[in-house]
């Protein structure tokens, strides 16, 4: 069972009465006020005792406080925890609002934060180039002068939040997480869709007019696509799983490629040739 540090501060046991509680209350915010008492660490004694009892006398928190005892501070004694915090960190009504806002679970509270009700989470933003965020690889990360690798998964998509565990917050014996906001850069060859790519390549004339084999580079490597003979451009091939792996099927998408035909100009043709296409194609 969890201390109850909050009635050793106020120096009464834990079934003291309201009364006892509001005598004990007055006899040590006396003893240790600023005004009075100028002895160092009073003043954060007198803290201590307000904090105290601020819970103590409130019969609502006092019922929760009693509940879950000294596990709101992770275990330590209440005057550790707010040692550890210091004065512009701590604040034990948004403590008890983050701890209890929940309500009550079977074991007697969920705070949802990892420890004590303390959020321990750090949020920030991580931004990736496109290529990594299909195939995934490593970034390295700096946040309050960690420095840390981050393994990206495949198929990671803009906006997608990752957590990476025990990277955030110390606050007392635990650790919060890092929560990275992926922002993925553009890329000037692809587009993505759900888990398809679609990608742009060229094609000369003379094989989109009789067809032949292409030879394109992707993020997956090279592919040979074969082209048939009267291909347009803005034609769609399908390239089937070549796309991006799914991070919840862990099946890969298709990549789409475009056909972009190049018409050479006239002046870059035999002449003889460009003579007899003047006269044979036609209109």
């Amino acid at each position: 069972m969890a201390g109850k540090s909050l009635y050793e501060t106020l120096g009464v046991d834990s079934n003291a009465s309201a009364e006892a509680i509001k005598k004990a209350y007055r006899r040590l915010a006396q003893k240790y006020h600023p005004d009075i008492n100028k002895e160092a660490g009073a003043e954060d004694k007198f803290k201590e005792i307000n904090a105290a009892y601020e819970v103590l006398s409130d019969p609502q928190k006092r019922k929760q406080y009693d509940q879950v005892g000294d596990s709101m501070f992770g275990d330590q004694s209440f005057h550790d925890f707010r040692r550890t915090h210091g004065d512009a960190n701590f604040d034990l009504n948004e403590l008890f609002s983050q701890l209890f806002s929940g309500g009550f679970g079977q074991k007697g509270f969920d705070t949802g934060f990892g420890f004590g009700g303390a959020n321990a989470d750090i949020n920030a933003r991580l931004a990736i180039e496109f290529d990594t965020a299909v195939l995934g690889g490593e970034r390295s990360f700096t946040i309050d002068g960690d420095s840390m690798n981050i393994k990206i998964p495949a198929g990671i998509s803009d906006g997608e939040t990752m957590r990476v565990r025990g990277r955030g917050k110390q606050i007392g014996r635990q650790r919060g997480d890092l929560l990275l906001k992926i922002s993925v850069e553009p890329s000037a060859q692809y587009s993505r869709s759900g888990d398809d790519l679609t990608k742009s390549f060229t094609v000369s004339l003379k094989t989109a007019i009789f067809g032949g084999k292409v030879t394109i580079k992707t993020l997956g490597g090279d592919v040979t696509l074969k082209v048939p003979a009267g291909t347009k451009s803005a034609q769609k091939f399908r390239v089937r799983e070549a796309g991006v792996v799914g991070r919840k099927s862990g099946v890969k998408g298709d990549l789409y490629l475009i056909a972009q035909v190049i018409v050479p100009s006239a002046d870059s043709l035999d002449p003889a040739l460009v003579e007899m296409m003047r006269e044979k194609l036609p209109e």
